[in-house]
């Protein structure tokens, strides 16, 4: 438990700036008790006051928070978020954002992630991260393949890339922890080709064989790969809908101490890799709004935007 405290610690001092002006409110679940009840006992010595609530997991990552407890995260100045599920990608989280909360969101997070990175060196993260999302910024278009076969073209025209730092220090800003990511939506409905998922992916971990998604007009189309994989992928999207199967991110990973674990948190921040994510991106600017947000690691990639190489076989090269 002192590497866990020590790692907690860390992250309010070093990613929040939590000071004795902050009124801090905690959101677990079963599943993450522990870590929340570390961040708890951590925050008491650096904070106005702190608040500790435990909801029941939700049933999908998106899932909303009880509407009691939507309304309390506008109320605080910073809000932590170790649950199961992710509530990243809710208007619970938004709009305590918009409130002014300094918000982090720490899904499924595993207490030996917590331990490894929690106290990583953001400000250095931060460098390359700011980068690449500047780079998506000024980008019309985005090509991606890797040898496993995905070939996929993406339209970027007009929308934002964002740095996930771990750095939130100006009320209304957003991180997830561990962080390190560049990330956009893609223009809705403009993406084509074939996504072939050979790292891990949110709802099933590491893949034993790769997924392949046919992608046209911005939607999944079509699933292959070993049956219990395809099976499991079709049930976590099929209650959302076609919302669901919207192609949603894309995003590369900047974090050297992340490791590729079957943890979406963890994985996506890994550093030569590039996620697409499938569901909601109402969170990042885009216009689709869906309780499901499930992410694919792509091992190897190259990456284009526009006509500049930014990535080649899991190398960046800028």
């Amino acid at each position: 438990m002192d590497k866990l405290l020590d790692s907690t610690l860390s992250a309010l001092k070093n990613c929040l700036n939590v000071g004795k002006k902050d009124d801090v409110l905690i959101i677990t679940d079963e599943p993450e008790r522990k870590i929340g009840l570390a961040f708890f006992e951590t925050a008491k010595g650096l904070c106005n006051e702190v608040v500790l609530v435990e909801i029941k997991p939700r049933s999908s990552n998106g899932a909303e928070p009880p509407k009691q407890i939507a309304e309390m995260m506008k109320k605080f100045s910073v809000v932590i978020c170790p649950t199961s599920r992710s509530l990243t990608h809710t208007a619970a989280r938004r709009n305590a954002c918009k409130a002014g909360a300094r918000a982090v969101t720490l899904p499924g997070i595993l207490e030996d992630t917590a331990i490894r990175t929690l106290g990583s060196d953001y400000a250095k993260i931060a460098i390359l991260t700011n980068k690449l999302a500047g780079l998506l910024s000024k980008a019309s278009v985005a090509t991606l393949t890797t040898p496993a076969g995905t070939n996929l073209t993406m339209s970027l025209k007009g929308r934002e890339g964002h740095p996930d730092t771990g750095l939130v220090f100006k009320p209304g800003e957003f991180s997830n922890l561990p962080a390190g990511e560049a990330y956009t939506a893609p223009v809705e409905g403009a993406t084509e080709g074939i996504l072939v998922i050979d790292g891990a992916m949110a709802g099933l971990g590491i893949l034993s064989a790769p997924l392949s998604l046919k992608i046209e007009k911005g939607y999944v189309t079509k699933i292959s790969g070993i049956e219990q994989d395809t099976k499991r992928l079709e049930e976590l999207i099929a209650p959302f809908g076609k919302p669901a199967r919207n192609v949603a991110e894309l995003g590369i990973g900047t974090n050297p101490g992340a490791r590729l674990i079957g943890s979406v948190l963890e994985d996506e921040k890994v550093l030569g890799t590039v996620h697409v994510a499938i569901g909601d991106n109402k969170s990042m600017g885009g216009k689709v709004s869906v309780q499901s947000h499930l992410d694919g690691i792509l091992r190897d990639p190259t990456l284009y935007l526009d006509k500049k190489l930014i990535m080649k076989n899991g190398s960046l090269v800028v």
